[in-house]
């Protein structure tokens, strides 16, 4: 029986110990990568279970649990906080134009000014304030989304102009 079967198949036997041995040696390499993943599994565990036992981890869960629903609970709130400050902001004047001039020949110093606000619609007013030697003359202009139904003077459309955003604001 000297190697009847290995005779028959043609095949050398150096080269079956070869694959048996390169084959051991791949199952040692894999057996030994499966030993330190279950090092770390185990240091893990260690770590999580110092101190503890069943009941003490039915209580950490619980208490993780009622954390998470907390923090839902007021992960909601804030959402309808920014909500309503969304809301709000759209309300509230968030473009502002100003020219400063000089009403009057002969007046120095750019006491006269035009002031658009509006807000997120584009709606609001316009102010000019007109400075003379006699006082300060006041006049309001109503905006509603970017149009106005009164004719506007140079300076109040270049302050509408700067709130709406066509145009720079000279320094």
């Amino acid at each position: 029986m000297e190697g009847s079967i290995l005779n028959n198949l043609g095949i050398d036997p150096f080269y079956i110990i070869l694959a048996l041995a390169v084959l051991n040696l791949i199952l040692l390499i894999v057996v030994f990568v499966g030993v330190l993943k279950m090092q770390q599994l185990y240091r893990g565990y260690d770590y999580f279970m110092r101190g503890k036992d069943a009941e003490s981890l039915e209580e950490l869960i619980s208490e993780q649990m009622d954390e998470i629903l907390e923090l839902r609970s007021q992960d909601r709130a804030n959402k309808d906080a920014i909500r309503t400050a969304n809301k709000n902001s759209r309300a509230a004047f968030q473009k502002i134009g100003i020219v400063k001039y000089n009403a009057f020949q002969g007046m120095g110093g750019n006491l006269s000014f035009a002031l658009a606000i509006l807000d997120y619609t584009n709606t609001g007013f316009v102010i000019n304030s007109v400075h003379s030697r006699e006082g300060c003359y006041l006049y309001l202009k109503e905006v509603d989304r970017g149009e106005t139904e009164v004719l506007l003077g140079n300076e109040e459309k270049e302050a509408l102009e700067q709130a709406l955003g066509y145009k720079e604001r000279e320094q």
